[in-house]
C-alpha cells in the first residue's frame, strides 16, 4: 500500500492478487450482473479455475490509539477457465470455456488492531 499521508491514517491505494478453484452448480435463478448470465447454473455444472489483479483505493478511520476501521473498493480484472457439464451434480463433459471479467474484484470494511 502506498499511504498518501501517515500511514494507517487516511487516503492509500494499493494492488492485489487473486485465485480461486470452483465446482459449483444446481441454483435456480435468473441472474444477470455485469454482463454475466449466471441462469445456466440451473441445468449445468461448472469445475474450473480463475485469477486476476486489482487496484485499490481506501481510507482508514482512526478509532483510538491501536484500533483502525478500514474501507476498501478495488477494480481489475479476472481470467477464468472452466469445464462444463450436463448436469448440476453428475453428467457428461460438454466442453471447456473461459472467460475475461473487468470489474470490482473487492470491496471490505475491515476492523484493523495495531501493535
Amino acid at each position: 500500500r502506498y499511504w498518501f499521508c501517515d500511514r494507517f491514517a487516511g487516503h492509500f491505494i494499493g494492488a492485489h492478487l487473486l485465485f480461486g478453484a470452483f465446482n459449483f452448480g444446481n441454483l435456480n435463478n435468473n441472474i444477470s450482473f455485469l454482463g454475466t448470465d449466471l441462469s445456466p447454473l440451473s441445468n449445468h455444472r461448472y469445475q474450473g479455475y480463475g485469477y486476476g489483479v486489482g487496484l485499490c483505493y481506501g481510507y482508514d478511520f482512526l478509532l483510538g490509539k491501536h484500533w483502525n476501521l478500514e474501507a476498501e473498493l478495488c477494480i481489475g480484472a479476472a481470467y477464468t477457465y472452466f469445464e462444463e457439464y450436463m448436469c448440476p451434480k453428475c453428467g457428461e463433459k460438454l466442453g471447456t470455456d473461459d472467460h475475461i471479467y473487468f470489474g470490482p474484484t473487492k470491496a471490505a470494511i475491515n476492523l484493523v488492531y495495531l501493535f
